[in-house]
């Protein structure tokens, strides 16, 4: 059984993910279909290109990944499918993919992109305001039940890749920025564990607060606390025990974030 998942900024409340899950078991009945997150910001690509890239590479083999996050819908973008090491994808050419392919060339994965601009794996008739119904689902679908990702499309070379804000090493330490803030109001940067290794203790400083020492785990602090530790994924975050700190230092993505040692 071929497993789908489903990322957009499309929310929950007006249907949207639903008719994409109906016209995927349209063609492809034994999907299995999972959400990663249907609450992306409204078109905001950089926040689907993090959330991504932390978890696809999580699923199975073959694994077909529909994103719909697309300001640039009924637009001369272009819909595109690509087979990233034992990973399917199908979306905009916005930048969306620009980590996963980052990866890819990190690991030596092989990477192909198609044009899908084969008609025949569409929807019957398209909107001009709703691609991920009529074109990207369909895709998907088609994908997961064995059509060949050539006969999508015309390949490609240049899928678009947006520029993605990388941690500068000083000689006293690192400075990175805000890169998300989750629904707990936890920051995560994109300073990552193996960029600080070699510091031993540090300091993390941002938006005018200063946390002495990383921790491993949220208890080993009391509530209200400012810490500092590492995802799930690697990542550095900044949180407050049992609290909000986002809220509580007016975060906002882009805030410089700055790690020295000790």
């Amino acid at each position: 059984m071929t497993v789908i998942t489903l990322t957009t900024d499309f929310g929950t409340r007006d249907g949207n993910v639903g008719v994409m899950k109906g016209v995927i078991w349209g063609i492809a009945p034994d999907a299995n279909i999972a959400d990663i997150s249907h609450d992306i910001a409204p078109q905001n690509i950089h926040q689907a290109a993090f959330v991504l890239t932390r978890h696809v590479f999580n699923f199975p083999e073959d694994t077909v990944h529909v994103v719909v996050v697309d300001p640039g819908v009924g637009t001369e973008r272009r819909p595109i499918a690509a087979q990233v090491g034992s990973q399917r994808f199908v979306g905009p050419d916005n930048g969306v993919f620009t980590p996963m392919f980052q990866t890819a060339e990190k690991e030596g994965w092989p990477v192909r992109v198609i044009h899908t601009d084969n008609p025949k794996y569409w929807r019957g008739e398209i909107s001009h305001v709703f691609h991920g119904r009529d074109v990207f689902a369909p895709v998907g679908a088609h994908l997961a039940i064995g059509v060949p990702l050539d006969k999508l499309g015309t390949p490609i070379h240049d899928p678009v890749r947006i520029p993605l804000p990388q941690p500068k090493r000083k000689e006293t330490g690192v400075i990175g920025e805000v890169i998300h803030i989750d629904r707990f109001g936890n920051i995560f940067s994109n300073i990552r564990r193996d960029e600080l290794v070699d510091l031993g203790d540090v300091e993390v400083s941002l938006c005018g607060a200063t946390i002495n020492s990383l921790v491993q785990t949220f208890g080993e602090r009391a509530p209200g606390e400012l810490i500092a530790l590492y995802s799930s994924t690697d990542d550095l975050i900044i949180a407050e025990v049992n609290g909000d700190a986002g809220k509580r230092l007016n975060a906002k993505v882009g805030d410089e974030i700055k790690v020295v040692a000790k």
